[in-house]
């Protein structure tokens, strides 16, 4: 797995995993998102295969695997650029407009959805644990940002809605079903 942060870029050890995820229909399947990119495994971790290519970035903190289809994610890439802003960071989404992007393959192919989400001016970002999906038969996809907001989609991420504004930052958002 890739560590560009590091003097060696495929060391052994030292790489910054932001999220990991499996499915429980197929738990030696597993999925990380990191500095470097969007990774799978398909034996429990043993081997990685870099699954980035058609993301407008490597960077991303969040991960989400669709509750119904082992093989559907949802990532939301963001920039991670040295800067003149405090902090000296520049962690956004990717061109200040908020995509997530779903892989029905596995990470073989990547389609943004925007539909309803900002598309422009949105300096968006999300901490690791900021996506979550549910369990419902359409599987509800949910995005909690550092700005307050929880954006919502309750198919699969065909359409979004901000489901609620104005919250301090959301470090965490989890997905349940309520009987």
């Amino acid at each position: 797995m890739r560590a560009d942060f590091l003097p060696e870029t495929f060391p052994e050890f030292g790489q910054c995993p932001h999220k990991m995820l499996s499915h429980p229909a197929h738990p030696e399947v597993l999925y990380q998102q990191n500095h470097c990119g969007v990774f799978r495994s398909d034996e429990a971790g043993d081997n990685w295969r870099d699954v980035t290519e058609g993301l407008p970035s490597r960077f991303g903190f969040v991960l989400g695997v669709h509750s119904q289809d082992p093989d559907t994610i949802f990532v939301m890439p963001e920039d991670s650029a040295q800067g003149d802003q405090i902090g000296g960071n520049k962690r956004y989404v990717t061109d200040a407009s908020m995509r997530i992007y779903r892989s029905k393959n596995g990470g073989g192919d990547w389609e943004p959805l925007t539909n309803d989400l900002p598309p422009e001016h949105a300096y968006l970002h999300t901490m690791r644990e900021g996506m979550a999906t549910d369990d419902l038969d359409s599987c509800g996809v949910y995005v909690g940002t550092t700005s307050g907001e929880i954006f919502n989609s309750r198919d699969a991420g065909d359409s979004w809605q901000s489901m609620v504004r104005h919250l301090p930052p959301i470090n965490s958002v989890e997905g349940a079903t309520v009987v």
